[in-house]
């Protein structure tokens, strides 16, 4: 349940932006802030590269993009977007006559990279092939691959000169009266990419795909993209995103939705509270979280769940959560269902209790959205 109606100090106002579509996914406007990936399989192995979209999408992915190198990968993106239960970007790079053919195997945008795609001649036929496939197309502004005219006229790349290559290839397209784009202006560096996604965001009323590019591996990217996409998230900027890790994208996706969820714009399955523990835990409570992490990942409904050591935080905690379990003495705990004292539990049935009443919560949750759908 929101808080904000009642916390306004909890309110995020997101940025007015136009609404596009990636596929049937909305993106900008009052849309959901969607989540996004890229597989790191070799595109041309179709069976690979379907089987790991499947899992970003079963992980809650709304959007998989898919990098297309060559003519081979682009054609296969045609069995690939088949069998894709999420819609399939095509991450174009260098020649232009792969964002054509990536149109016509159905790819459902086009992420073109100014930078290098080449002039605006080539652009023009990459807009016209997603005029004829419906596609829409992401505007992939990076730091590391500016013009070389931006270059020389800034010297290095820097918030302006990256804002100035967004606006040049938002004149082109709308120019040639296409209007179904999104933009991101991307760098490594935390400052530097805030800077430049607040310049196009007053800049332009197109929705904007947040990242924080080679964030780095899975602890570091992490917290750089916690902090710079945290940071604009906050503000309002972003209308879909991709944490860019080292990793497995599975865990890009679930990074993402954490993004999300610690700012309450977006909610999908068990969030965890607990504590980190001390001398006072009842019991193990770093192993207890790590085995319910795993045991609830199947979980897609919005719930809490806190796991608190002891009772110097833990009844508080739980009065805010779904289901909640606190620490005491004597190898037992209490459980708290809907903020209240339910029952005590042994430490020993912890874990399979919790798990069962989390799944009966989920299933009351969703028997309820049901009903209230069918009303």
């Amino acid at each position: 349940m929101s808080l904000n109606h009642v916390r306004p100090w909890r309110n995020i106002y997101r940025r007015e932006s136009r609404k596009i579509y990636v596929g049937p996914v909305p993106v900008g406007g009052d849309a959901p802030i969607s989540v996004q990936t890229m597989t790191n399989t070799i595109t041309t192995d179709v069976k690979a590269t379907i089987a790991q979209v499947q899992a970003c999408a079963e992980a809650g992915a709304d959007i998989v993009r898919v990098s297309t190198p060559d003519e081979a990968s682009a054609r296969a993106l045609k069995e690939i977007v088949a069998e894709s239960p999420v819609p399939i970007v095509a991450d174009i790079h260098f020649h232009y006559k792969r964002a054509i053919e990536a149109a016509e195997s159905g790819a459902a945008c086009l992420r073109i990279n100014p930078g290098n795609i080449g002039d605006a001649a080539r652009v023009k036929e990459v807009i016209q092939a997603a005029k004829d496939h419906g596609c829409s197309i992401r505007i992939g502004v990076n730091a590391g691959s500016l013009e070389k005219h931006l270059l020389e006229k800034y010297g290095e790349p820097c918030p302006e000169a990256m804002v100035e290559s967004g606006l040049e290839h938002i004149r082109i397209l709308q120019d040639n009266d296409f209007h179904e784009f999104k933009i991101s202006v991307k760098a490594s560096d935390v400052f530097l990419s805030a800077a430049a996604y607040q310049g196009i965001a007053e800049a332009t009323d197109a929705p904007i795909h947040l990242g924080i590019t080679e964030a780095g591996g899975l602890m570091s990217g992490t917290i750089k993209s916690a902090i710079g996409l945290g940071n604009l998230l906050w503000m309002g900027i972003g209308d879909t995103l991709r944490v860019s890790l080292s990793a497995d994208p599975v865990q890009e996706v679930k990074v993402g939705y954490e993004i999300l969820k610690s700012l309450g714009l977006r909610h999908r399955g068990v969030n965890i509270i607990s504590c980190p523990s001390c001398a006072r835990q009842g019991f193990d409570v770093i192993k207890t979280v790590e085995a319910l992490e795993k045991r609830l990942e199947h979980i897609k409904t919005p719930m809490s769940l806190s796991i608190i050591g002891c009772v110097v935080n833990g009844p508080g905690e739980a009065l805010m959560t779904d289901v909640g379990f606190t620490g005491g003495g004597a190898g037992s705990g209490m459980v708290y269902l809907a903020g209240r004292q339910s029952h005590k539990l042994s430490n020993d049935q912890m874990i399979e209790h919790i798990v069962e009443q989390v799944e009966k919560k989920a299933a009351e949750i969703e028997a309820a959205a049901s009903a209230q759908a069918a009303e």
